[in-house]
């Protein structure tokens, strides 16, 4: 690295200025990419306390003269950028001079650096701003810096900092992006004395995934290497089957610097449209590769929002490289005989679904599959509709009635969200009609006419037609389950515990609501390294994606840190709830749709928890004045 030079004042104005130091984590990633620039190959961070009591960063790279060091701690003081155009080809990941001014000043601060040539290192301290004395120290090539007390001297900053758990987290998150950039550089990262990191420093960006994420993610990755108008893009996506509820695993990095680029997040979901099910998205690692002068990284002070000359190439970069990837995977999953037959997918339609649905709020429905004909028909006839059962769906029906019978003793709540309530729900024979009485005595019967779409119930009431929504309904029923016996959930342990691998915010907002999962009947272990060990879950929600249920929970954690905890609870509510509901598509018998329909009529069920309706009246009056019959 060459010498340090303070920039004069015209350059110096140029650069997008700004406050450095935030919090410990904006301490860390200053020293750790300094140590990238330094041309190190093993970088150490530790930290106590979440880092405001002590942070440690030591590298084996070039180091600093003995005459560069007081010059390091001036501001705009760098080796890495001396004029104007500079600045228009930025090829290291710290160019401001800023850093360690910065964070001189509001801590203490201790340096011990040596370079190659020298024989005896150098040390250095400096409190508050204010220099001490340059001396003599055995150390091996390279640079350590210590930092201890953070905002000592600006208590006013000091309280605007969160718990030891948050701040530790959110340098950990720095180290974890800083690894994943650059996974020729080996990683350690050590909190209050355990280690929670280390990259191999292979060059491999997959170990360096590996490490991070750990093994769960990582088998879920396809790699993408492609090149288009001279914008290279490497790395990593996951298979649609491994998509996330949230961005938060979405890594871009543009010429070894990791940013938020919506530019390429939205190539990267546009790539997947059509492939993900309603409120996944993708996680990728994505090292892109520009000419340093097509890409301002002179944007923001924290670096990580860069300003693209011309967007249009980097877009369809990304968008094409992971389309190819996906199109490579999947036709190298397909069996060999099959790979020249045409292939047959839904006819999903984009926008299809619906619509509305408040802020923050899950929608996990499944979309519509292909599917078998059903196992019973709707008769035409003129006498009513009849419901003609397959011989195997007899067999079930008749064996859960006898189950239910035999267990009603020892297990009557199992039952109690699809029994009908009251009434002949079917007859006996394959031509009976099903007619739902319903508990108020005042209230007409409706008889079930049938299914439509495999999605929407069909009944005749009076002079009334009414369609339910079955998932929605049952969706509904169940959250006001959940909230009557809020507390006294049902837990069913798992005969193998599943592991979750989360990212760092997501996952300390999980510990930190611990109490909020039991109450809602999860049973979950710190599991060490971002991962959660699951126990234990929701009787309700039977063969449900525990996994990914926990998951989708930990982010509306994360992400509403703020809100009162009777808001979280109703949260989860609703998305176990959405998740065990009856989905559009999934087979149901007579009785089923009856019991479904029943409780709509009898608990006066109108709304699903995201604010949909449950069911549309269409009056015989109306019907008959759309076909002409009356005026």
């Amino acid at each position: 690295m060459g010498k340090i030079n303070v920039l004069d004042k015209h350059v110096a104005e140029l650069i997008a200025a700004g406050e450095v130091v935030e919090r410990p984590a904006s301490v860390i990633k200053e020293l750790a990419e300094n140590s990238v620039d330094a041309g190190a190959s093993a970088v150490t961070v530790e930290i106590q306390n979440g880092g405001k009591t002590f942070m440690r960063v030591s590298d084996d790279g070039c180091g600093i003269a003995r005459g560069d060091v007081k010059t390091a701690f001036m501001r705009h003081a760098t080796s890495k950028i001396l004029k104007k155009d500079d600045l228009e080809n930025i090829g290291t990941l710290g160019f401001r001079g800023e850093a360690l001014a910065s964070v001189a000043a509001v801590s203490h601060v201790g340096l011990i650096t040596r370079t190659k040539d020298e024989l005896a290192g150098t040390k250095f301290s400096i409190s508050g701003g204010e220099a001490g004395e340059l001396g003599d120290a055995g150390c091996p090539a390279g640079t350590t810096i210590v930092v201890r007390d953070i905002f000592y001297n600006t208590p006013a900053r000091m309280k605007f900092l969160k718990k030891d758990v948050t701040e530790s987290n959110a340098a950990a998150a720095v180290v974890d992006k800083t690894a994943l950039s650059h996974p020729e550089v080996s990683f350690r990262f050590l909190r209050d004395g355990r280690e929670t990191l280390h990259t191999p420093g292979d060059g491999k960006a997959k170990s360096a995934v590996f490490a991070v994420y750990g093994r769960e993610f990582t088998s879920g990755l396809i790699p993408v290497d492609y090149e288009l108008d001279g914008v290279r893009v490497s790395g990593f996506v996951c298979r649609p089957s491994a998509a996330r509820p949230n961005r938060s695993m979405q890594n871009f990095f543009i010429n070894g610097r990791y940013v938020k680029s919506r530019t390429a997040a939205v190539a990267l979901e546009e790539a997947y449209k059509g492939s993900l099910m309603v409120g996944k998205v993708p996680s990728c690692v994505l090292y892109i590769g520009i000419p340093y002068g097509t890409v301002d990284v002179n944007v923001h002070p924290s670096k990580m929002e860069v300003r693209f000359i011309n967007e249009r190439p980097v877009f369809s970069a990304v968008y094409h490289a992971v389309r190819t990837a996906l199109k490579t995977d999947e036709a190298e999953k397909m069996p060999a005989a099959a790979v020249n037959k045409p292939v047959f997918t839904d006819d999903r339609r984009d926008g299809g679904g619906f619509a509305y649905r408040p802020k923050g709020m899950p929608d996990c429905e499944k979309q519509p599959h292909v599917r078998q004909a059903p196992r019973y028909a709707v008769s035409d006839s003129a006498a009513g509709p009849f419901f003609r059962e397959a011989p195997e769906r007899e067999e079930i029906i008749k064996a859960g009635a006898s189950e239910t019978s035999a267990s009603e003793n020892t297990k009557p709540q199992e039952a109690e969200d699809m029994r009908p309530l009251s009434g002949e729900a079917a007859g006996d024979g394959p031509n009976a009609e099903c007619i739902i009485a319903g508990q108020n005595a005042n209230s007409v019967p409706q008889r079930l006419i049938g299914e439509a779409f495999g999605t929407y119930i069909i009944l005749e009431r009076g002079d009334e037609l009414i369609l339910i929504d079955k998932h929605a309904a049952h969706e509904r029923i169940l959250y006001e389950k959940l909230k009557k016996e809020s507390g006294r959930q049902f837990t069913q342990m798992l005969l193998e515990p599943v592991t979750v691998t989360l990212d760092k915010n997501e996952y300390s907002a999980a510990l930190d609501s611990a109490d909020i999962y039991a109450q809602a009947g999860f049973e979950i272990e710190d599991f060490g390294s971002g991962t959660l060990l699951v126990r234990g879950a929701p009787m309700i929600l039977g063969g449900s994606d525990i996994g990914a249920a926990v998951m989708e929970i930990a982010g509306y954690l994360a992400e509403n840190k703020n809100d009162v905890t009777t808001s979280k609870v109703e949260w989860i509510y609703h998305n176990v709830a959405c998740r065990a509901a009856v989905k559009a598509g999934d087979k149901l018998s007579p009785e089923e749709l009856s019991a479904i329909a029943g409780r709509v009529e009898d608990d006066g069920v109108r709304y699903c928890p995201h604010g949909r309706p449950v069911r549309l009246i269409f009056r015989r009056s109306d019907i008959e004045r759309r076909f002409g019959r009356v005026q």
